[in-house]
């Protein structure tokens, strides 16, 4: 017997590995139609992982005083070997991040995934998006440029807007009246601790409720789109004659991946400054108030938002209201139709917020 059948034998009547891998991995059945959209979650733990491992690498050069800050992040990018490569990784992940995350909430919208008995599922995956937003925002203050400065600036300014209690969250946001050093101790600490333990944990909660409520069936190439769900006693969705996740579906997520990564590089090494503009390569300066600062692309929708309005809390308000009817969304929908072109209301209303939220991207790019 060779030792690899020792180990694997010594585990197996110790652990039971051979019947946990049965269940867990060529025994775990996914629905005969199921397509590449659902292997965007893996797509994100990856990218996630990825996050981690070279914002670790960042943080053994960075220095998170205002005074050193954008000296660290210039030595990160101009002498530490190979620190440009690491520190692009991270500006670049963050942006795919967001993107595939949006990709990935739309595709559930679309098939219906987010309907009952899913809804803890949903609410999980939206908290998860905003504090994937969270994190790109704080992470924006570290470089401690013109741009990270005053694109927070603009950020926490808008906080204020809200009734009684606006300037009390400014002042705790950035640690002070004004951004400045308390803000950038307060933005690291959230952004390299309490948010991705916060993320990790969610991310866990959302596979638990994955691995316990069973993978939805998509709408499409069947006859019957309803879900047949009563609500009237737990039910774990089988899919009996399904395919295994592994070999079969892992070589999807695996396929999904490496496109991921041939787009990831493709914009690392061809057009690495994509999400930098000039103002993001000098140092902030208090006293300087750049003429067009922007924030970021995934948050030009609410800019553009908070514009449109003759007051800034109306602008808000106008958002939290749209976010508070995302997230309650499976409880709005009560419906058990899950195809989209059998949900007109739905199509409609979903791909005209698509193209409003498009709209906003551009009209506040270029205003």
């Amino acid at each position: 017997m060779s030792l690899y059948k020792n180990i694997d034998n010594w585990l197996d009547v110790r652990l039971g590995t051979h019947s946990l891998i049965e269940k867990e991995l060529t025994g775990y059945l996914l629905p005969r139609n199921i397509n590449a959209w659902y292997s965007l979650g893996s797509v994100l733990l990856f990218i996630f992982s990825l996050q981690i491992v070279t914002g670790i690498l960042l943080l053994i050069y960075y220095v998170p005083d205002a005074d050193k800050a954008f000296a660290s992040v210039t030595m990160i990018m101009n002498r530490v070997p190979f620190g440009w490569l690491v520190r692009m990784c991270h500006v670049v992940g963050s942006n795919m991040m967001v993107l595939i995350l949006l990709f990935h909430m739309l595709s559930v919208l679309f098939m219906g995934s987010y309907k009952s008995p899913r809804e803890l599922n949903w609410l999980s995956g939206f908290i998860l998006f905003n504090l994937v937003m969270a994190i790109s925002l704080t992470g924006y203050l570290l470089p401690w440029s013109q741009l990270s400065y005053w694109a927070t600036t603009v950020a926490t300014n808008s906080v204020g807007a809200i009734p009684f209690i606006g300037s009390y969250l400014v002042e705790f946001l950035r640690g002070g009246k004004l951004v400045g050093p308390p803000t950038l101790g307060r933005f690291f600490a959230l952004h390299v601790a309490v948010i991705p333990i916060t993320i990790a944990a969610f991310v866990g909660i959302h596979l638990v409720l994955l691995q316990r409520i069973g993978v939805s069936t998509p709408p499409f190439g069947l006859k019957e789109t309803k879900s047949n769900w009563r609500g009237d006693t737990f039910r774990y969705e089988e899919h009996p004659g399904g395919i295994p996740f592994f070999p079969n579906y892992l070589l999807q997520d695996m396929t999904s991946i490496m496109l991921y990564l041939a787009l990831f590089f493709a914009v690392l090494f061809f057009d690495p400054y994509l999400f930098l503009p000039k103002d993001a390569f000098i140092p902030a300066d208090p006293f300087l108030t750049p003429a067009h600062i922007k924030p970021e692309w995934y948050f030009l929708p609410n800019y553009q938002t908070l514009k449109l309005f003759p007051s800034e809390f109306l602008g808000l308000a106008v958002q939290g209201a749209a976010m508070t009817f995302l997230a309650l969304l499976p409880f709005i929908d009560r419906g058990t139709e899950k195809h989209p072109l059998k949900r007109p209301l739905f199509m409609a209303c979903s791909i005209g917020g698509i193209l409003l939220w498009i709209g906003l991207a551009i009209w506040g790019h270029f205003s």
